[in-house]
């Protein structure tokens, strides 16, 4: 019993790039998946309730940037650390959109701007990851999961040089969401 990963690249990560990695969120997997997709060094953007689990916690809140959803001033406050830290050659993950669904026939929730708009600013290259079976094999809920591959896949890297905050971020949020949607709908 277990569960084997299986990552799937469009290309290598160039080493010593910070990449701004985004990928859908389903399942507590997730961050171990990540980092077995990217050998660049980065950190995540993670909400702060999190940090309250045991053991878990203790080092969640030194490994992640943590964001109070429901406080604008702790939002701001992450944009500025996530900034420093790619101004220090670092990259960033952040699950965009924002959650996990309570709703299990979701498949991909509307994504939030916060990865896109700091990948425009910081004009470093997103790279758009779908993660395929963490939902099957470790869900949130408590009575489901099963053993098996976990295959995730890397999906070509956009650049965001030239593009600006106010004209592009919408039009490239949505289409980094359609990549990881379509990706999903195939599998």
């Amino acid at each position: 019993m277990g569960f084997w990963p299986v990552i799937k690249r469009a290309q290598p990560m160039k080493k010593n790039q910070s990449y701004m990695l985004v990928a859908n969120h389903t399942s507590m997997t997730d961050i171990m998946m990540m980092l077995l997709i990217s050998k660049n060094p980065f950190v995540f953007v993670g909400k702060k309730e999190l940090s309250k689990i045991p053991v878990f916690g203790f080092f969640y809140k030194r490994t992640c940037i943590l964001v109070d959803r429901k406080n604008p001033r702790s939002r701001k406050e992450v944009f500025n650390r996530a900034s420093q830290r790619m101004q220090d050659g670092v990259g960033i993950c952040i699950f965009p959109e924002g959650g996990v669904s309570e709703d299990l026939n979701v498949v991909l929730d509307p994504f939030k701007d916060g990865a896109f708009r700091l990948a425009i600013e910081h004009q470093i290259p997103l790279l758009p990851i779908t993660l395929y079976d963490n939902k099957k094999r470790f869900p949130f809920y408590f009575w489901g999961g099963s053993p098996g591959i976990m295959r995730a896949e890397t999906h070509a890297p956009i650049e965001t040089v030239g593009m600006k905050v106010m004209e592009d971020k919408a039009r490239f949020r949505e289409s980094v969401r359609n990549i990881i949607l379509h990706s999903l709908e195939k599998a």
